[in-house]
């Protein structure tokens, strides 16, 4: 059974997952700049195997009327499992319970 939780991850928990994921920054970003940017989200959700962090992702909202999603990642041993649709699903649940109307995804070239 997955834990979803609200709170976010550890730094080395993020870590590793970007990592894992193959995600690049293009080497622009240090992990303590990448991990302070997703501490700085309005929202984010995570889902854990155990203690393994396996799916992320994050919103940057003003917490109106528009949301921007991000950082939406699956540890590549989950995927095709559901594990992004749960964090979509866990995302978007939260703009409608807050009454937002306007989401915006962002999504990398070939992820």
């Amino acid at each position: 059974m997955y834990i979803i939780s609200t709170l976010n991850p550890t730094m080395e928990a993020y870590k590793a997952l970007h990592q894992t994921t193959g995600w690049n920054a293009k080497g622009l970003y240090t992990y303590d700049q990448l991990y302070r940017a997703i501490c700085n989200s309005w929202f984010s959700l995570s889902i854990y195997n155990g203690e393994q962090l396996i799916g992320y992702g994050r919103i940057i909202s003003d917490g109106i009327y528009q949301t921007f999603i991000c950082d939406v990642m699956v540890h590549p041993d989950y995927q095709r499992k559901g594990i992004g649709t749960m964090v979509m699903e866990g995302l978007l649940e939260h703009c409608q319970k807050e009454n937002i109307k306007w989401i915006q995804l962002f999504c990398a070239k070939g992820k």
